[in-house]
């Protein structure tokens, strides 16, 4: 028995359109998969036949789409596993107490089948914390999401062995902070972090190490924003510190030094100035520097005459 083709043209092939000429030349029209376009003058009529979008029904008057949530590298299965629900349905209907048991004993099966392996499971918990110290910092999505993509990085180059999972995490923020340019402290991760300093500093280095992050640096201009809503000084202080700043990044007195701190002694200086009598050791405790650092980056400014 002779078989037959079901449908008249392959997927991608073209077909020709006599009935619709070019609006242009009146020329010959083709159309494939991806776009209508004129044989003589190129003219492209008309993209995307397909509907990439999120497939719409209606469903007791809401319009809900089948899709589900996009893809993320916040989780270890990509936001792919199934969350089941506790007291209520997908509608907001309180559910039975034979139901809600069912559902508990569901619930309790899949956590025990979540994880395929060690690996998977320091995974998941790696990029909680990573969640959890972004949540914290009140960094944007696009911070966390990197960050996380960088402990995979990490766990994939077996950089997790001996070392700790909270300090690999916290660290994997702080180099995502680092590559964006953001005037974020190792202070700052470290105390919202789970582990000492001096782990979280160690795993920092293995990770710029060995993955050869994009790390930018950071100029002390970045940091006066920041230190100036702590201590709410006016805007014409802010500005001044800013520009006492700027005028030390374009002269090299910044190279190899600590920003922040350069950043605290140009805030001191300007309120100083304007007759908003900051201390030092206000300054250097909010930077996380010293008091003597505050001077002698005071004294900088001073022989550069800024």
């Amino acid at each position: 028995m002779a078989t037959r083709h079901i449908y008249e043209t392959d997927f991608d092939e073209d077909v020709s359109n006599d009935n619709t000429p070019c609006p242009e030349c009146k020329g010959q029209v083709r159309t494939n998969s991806v776009e209508t376009i004129c044989e003589d003058c190129s003219l492209v009529i008309d993209e995307q036949r397909i509907d990439h979008g999120p497939e719409w029904r209606a469903h007791d008057q809401d319009q809900r789409k089948r899709t589900g949530a996009p893809l993320t590298a916040a989780r270890h299965d990509r936001g792919l596993s199934t969350e089941i629900g506790r007291r209520k349905d997908a509608n907001g209907n309180e559910l039975s107490g034979q139901k809600r048991q069912r559902l508990s004993r569901m619930r309790r099966e899949q956590n025990r089948g979540r994880f395929q392996s060690k690996a998977e499971r320091n995974l998941a918990h790696g990029l909680g914390e990573v969640r959890r110290v972004a949540s914290v910092l009140e960094l944007s999505d696009s911070i966390r999401d990197q960050a996380c993509q960088l402990f995979r990085s990490a766990q994939n180059e077996d950089l997790l062995r001996g070392r700790s999972i909270e300090a690999i995490a916290a660290a994997s923020v702080y180099g995502a902070c680092r590559c964006n340019g953001h005037s974020r402290l190792l202070d700052d991760v470290v105390d919202v972090a789970r582990v000492d300093q001096s782990r979280v500093t160690n795993a920092y280095k293995t990770l710029n190490t060995e993955l050869g992050l994009p790390t930018q640096p950071v100029r002390p201009s970045e940091f006066i924003p920041r230190l100036a809503s702590e201590f709410d000084v006016p805007a014409n202080i802010r500005q001044r510190a800013r520009k006492l700043a700027e005028q030390l990044e374009s002269s090299g007195a910044t190279s190899g030094v600590k920003p922040s701190g350069f950043a605290a002694a140009c805030l001191y200086k300007a309120g100083r100035e304007e007759g908003q009598w900051l201390t030092q050791e206000e300054v250097a405790e909010v930077a996380s520097v010293t008091a003597t650092t505050i001077r002698s980056h005071r004294d900088t400014l001073n022989e550069l005459a800024i």
